[in-house]
């Protein structure tokens, strides 16, 4: 890839489209992760990527990209970073899995604890699934109730039924399951009030994302989660994506509260498959040795800490006391939302085109002729971006984005936006190969 031009044109995708025929005979989907599939990218668009160092990856067909979103937010630090899977390395070399806990558990659980100041015990799992139903199977332990308050605003929070009941791909999940999860909006008090109001002694806990794209207002948090306390509920925030990006500390620590618990995993590991539950030490402890009250099954599985993971998250965790990477991602975020905001200007595009979220955790919106959300002008924009050598199903940096990777990218943006100003004008059909993507979550296909 010449780095500084915005001159690639990348059109070979013969060994994906072989290999994604096959993948479809063999999983369901074709991928493993819905947010991966062939229907989240354009007809013209990498099918399988074999390889990866720092933001740069190449795929089957042997074309290079710089990469944007990062393993869906969970390669902060980079592809292959050095220390990271180093020390990876070196304790597989040790064993992976045995009869007893390793040491790495005390060691992990340590650190993890020092940097997240509200929490008092802490335990670890594969992803972020288990440790968020784990959340909910905790606090209604500890309530004695069923309902489980979620943001309708943020996107996802389980594959589990409590959570997917919620979502149009309700299917297989039994109605009573479903009349357990209750919604309210986020930045909304009144919302969150009126939950409480509708189902008095109910609610077990309130789950949310501290921070998507949209800033909480003011106390917003605070109110919240004093709201919770008076009616006997668990505040629960789920830091996957704001935890280690954010800041170090989370997003708790951006806005100085300490919720009852917590969740973590992506960037957690630098890609290593680790989550965490963290919190109170009184609720905590339903799943451990030392109470009085009935034994909560939490978090128990062959490959919970399998010590490799637990290495590579001490690793990420010293790289982030040691670096200032979260300085890194809020600079490189602002240096894409400079150049690509020029380009906007440049190509009259306010309104339909724009940026949003935070620097370190950037999206961006298309939107059609109406200035509506346009699923088909997204495509578009992926598909000409892919021709240019980027992979973006977002604007989300990690450690490994040099200013050269930026600036590549703001020309690379800055010859699409053009293209996207013409299908307004034009429209898009002229310019768009194959169908438009779809929501992952959606009732049909």
């Amino acid at each position: 890839m010449s780095i500084g031009t915005a001159a690639t044109t990348i059109t070979n995708f013969e060994k994906s489209k072989i290999l994604q025929q096959k993948s479809h005979q063999l999983i369901p989907g074709g991928a493993h992760t819905y947010a991966k599939g062939d229907d989240q990218y354009p007809e013209l668009a990498p099918g399988f990527l074999v390889r990866g160092k720092g933001c740069h990856v190449w795929d089957v067909d042997g074309n290079e990209y710089i990469e944007y979103g990062m393993g869906l937010r969970a390669v902060t630090l980079g592809h292959a970073y050095e220390p990271v899977v180093e020390a990876a390395y070196k304790q597989m070399q040790q064993g992976i899995n045995f009869t007893r806990p390793s040491t790495l558990e005390v060691e992990c659980a340590e650190k993890f604890l020092d940097l997240i100041k509200g929490a008092d015990m802490v335990k670890f799992a594969k992803n972020g699934s288990d440790v968020t139903t784990a959340a909910v199977k905790l606090a209604r332990a500890y309530t004695g109730r069923d309902k489980v308050a979620i943001c309708a605003d943020h996107p996802f929070f389980s594959t589990d039924d409590w959570f997917i009941g919620s979502t149009a791909m309700s299917a297989g999940i039994p109605e009573a399951v479903k009349s357990f999860t209750v919604r309210f909006q986020y930045n909304n008090l009144s919302s969150v009030q009126a939950l409480f109001e509708q189902n008095p002694g109910q609610i077990a806990c309130l789950f949310m994302e501290p921070e998507t794209i949209e800033p909480p207002l003011s106390s917003f948090l605070q109110d919240v989660q004093q709201l919770c306390c008076t009616n006997g509920t668990l505040f629960i925030l789920d830091e996957m994506i704001t935890g280690f990006r954010w800041d170090l500390r989370g997003a708790q620590g951006v806005y100085n509260v300490v919720p009852d618990l917590s969740t973590f995993g992506k960037a957690m590991g630098n890609g290593f498959s680790v989550a965490a539950l963290a919190g109170k030490r009184e609720i905590m402890e339903l799943g451990g040795l030392y109470h009085s009250k009935d034994r909560v099954f939490l978090l128990s599985t062959t490959h919970g800490a399998e010590s490799h993971s637990l290495a590579a998250a001490i690793a990420t965790m010293d790289i982030y006391e040691q670096e200032d990477v979260v300085k890194h991602l809020y600079q490189q975020g602002k240096r894409l939302i400079q150049g690509i905001d020029q380009a906007i200007r440049a190509n009259q595009l306010e309104g339909y085109f724009s940026l949003a979220g935070k620097a370190c955790n950037l999206i961006y919106i298309t939107r059609d002729q109406q200035q509506q959300r346009s699923q088909a002008f997204r495509t578009l924009f992926l598909q000409e971006t892919i021709k240019r050598g980027l992979i973006m199903p977002s604007l989300v940096v990690s450690y490994s984005h040099t200013n050269d990777d930026i600036d590549y990218t703001v020309d690379a943006i800055a010859e699409v936006l053009p293209i996207y100003r013409k299908a307004l004008e034009e429209g898009i059909e002229k310019y768009l190969v194959g169908q438009p993507v779809k929501p992952v979550f959606r009732k049909f296909n």
